[in-house]
């Protein structure tokens, strides 16, 4: 059994989004493409948040449903832009290949996965109360979800957000001491999008802890092996 990422994969069935204006002519195509070749039914994709484009979750659906028809199991997090997003229960009652991840964890084989959202982490550029407020909250729900992962015993911790887990000058934040408290050993993320904020995303060790950059257009829309 391996384990894969990719984030942002801002699929738009039935919304008029298209991703053409920023460059990412037949991204869908190439991602399941490369998604059909590498995955086998025994496998597990972590979708890192921004999945689609959609509203609500009717509308979401079309996407969702292309989702669930490609191989392997899928676990979905929240990125900002999935304004579709609605209860855990409702959401995990729809599929039976993909799971959505909230205050929650997911075993699989010898690793559990947690992960939340997340928020932009305290910076000098731009970050007012109201971010402080959403970074404390993404924070509790990030800790809860690793709390939930303990009840998994001697598993290996798979860590998940969509926002960077540091600031632009890569010091630690609530995110990454939460991460080292529970002993997670990676992390996945996405968010970044073009080369010059690829360039602000946390990748390499930090405290012993591998952390992976998976935007799909920095992955060329390509997922990548994790575990």
């Amino acid at each position: 059994m391996k384990i894969y990422a990719i984030g942002d994969l801002h699929l738009s069935k039935s919304s008029n989004k298209p991703m053409d204006i920023f460059g990412w002519i037949g991204y869908k195509e190439k991602i399941f493409e490369d998604w059909n070749l590498k995955v086998a039914d025994e496998d597990l994709v972590i979708i890192a948040g921004d999945t689609s484009w959609a509203i609500s979750l009717d509308e979401a659906k079309a996407d969702l449903d292309e989702i669930e028809a490609l191989p392997g199991k899928k676990i979905v997090i929240k990125g900002n832009h999935d304004y579709w997003w609605a209860s855990l229960s409702k959401m995990n009652k729809l599929y039976e290949s993909i799971t959505f991840l909230h205050n929650t964890a997911y075993e699989f084989g010898d690793y559990v996965i947690s992960g939340t959202r997340g928020w932009i982490c305290p910076n000098e550029t731009k970050f007012e109360e109201a971010d402080q407020k959403i970074y404390e909250r993404e924070a509790q729900r990030l800790k809860n979800s690793l709390e939930a992962a303990l009840k998994f015993k001697d598993k290996e911790i798979i860590g998940v957000l969509h926002y960077p887990p540091t600031n632009d000058k890569f010091e630690n934040s609530m995110f990454t001491n939460l991460f080292k408290e529970y002993n997670v050993h990676k992390v996945v993320y996405g968010h970044l999008h073009g080369q010059e904020a690829f360039k602000l995303g946390l990748q390499g060790e930090l405290d012993s802890i591998e952390y992976h950059l998976v935007s799909c257009d920095y992955l060329d829309f390509k997922i990548k092996r994790i575990a």
